[in-house]
């Protein structure tokens, strides 16, 4: 019986490489993206819905980039758009550390709680017959590259994201990874992943499934 994965999440879910310059879309091949590696790792009886939009946040409108990046209304629009789905991917709260939120690490864990609460209510889970959660923390965010006003103040916050996630994923009963354990940001923006972290995440995330 096939079973669906569906990844949710910001521009690392959608496969930005590292910004170089501004206003620049690019994105990488199904070979290195992460969610299609781990589809390749998870075998043939597995389906995969891709939901990764770049400047997505947990929780909120973005000043700049529209009220379209509020991932708590975008979760919904997933859940009644897709499915059934089996296990449902979470990597968000990069873009909750720019500045101009102003959200301490506990705020973005906030938006989080949210997701989370959404993805186990009573009306998704009995529209998909029940699925699992696996949430993942995203991994430091260095301040350095051509994007690095936009996150001034977020590499101490990003920091203390890992322990304030993996509380809630045990609270809901979820699944945990820590996408820090096995990868960091690029050096060149300090907050895109390069290829290989895309395709060492893809391998983390089907052995955490």
């Amino acid at each position: 019986m096939t079973k669906t994965l569906m990844t949710f999440g910001d521009s690392n879910t959608h496969g930005t490489p590292p910004i170089q310059k501004r206003g620049v879309y690019a994105r990488y091949g199904r070979e290195t993206r992460w969610p299609t590696v781990a589809l390749a790792d998870l075998g043939s009886d597995w389906e995969l819905v891709e939901e990764g939009l770049p400047g997505r946040t947990a929780a909120y409108a973005d000043p700049t980039m529209g009220p379209h990046m509020n991932g708590q209304l975008g979760l919904r629009i997933a859940l009644e758009s897709h499915g059934p789905i089996d296990v449902l991917t979470i990597m968000l709260g990069t873009n909750d550390l720019k500045a101009h939120f102003g959200l301490t690490a506990e705020g973005v864990a906030a938006g989080i709680a949210g997701l989370l609460a959404i993805a186990n209510s009573e009306e998704y889970q009995t529209r998909h017959s029940g699925f699992e959660v696996l949430l993942i923390c995203p991994p430091l965010v260095l301040e350095q590259g051509p994007i690095s006003d936009v996150f001034y103040g977020a590499a101490a916050k990003s920091a203390q994201l890992a322990p304030l996630y993996a509380g809630l994923a045990a609270h809901w009963g979820a699944k945990f990874l820590d996408a820090g354990q096995h990868i960091g940001p690029s050096q060149i923006d300090g907050v895109h992943f390069d290829a290989d972290a895309q395709i060492k995440l893809g391998h983390a995330v089907a052995a955490a499934l």
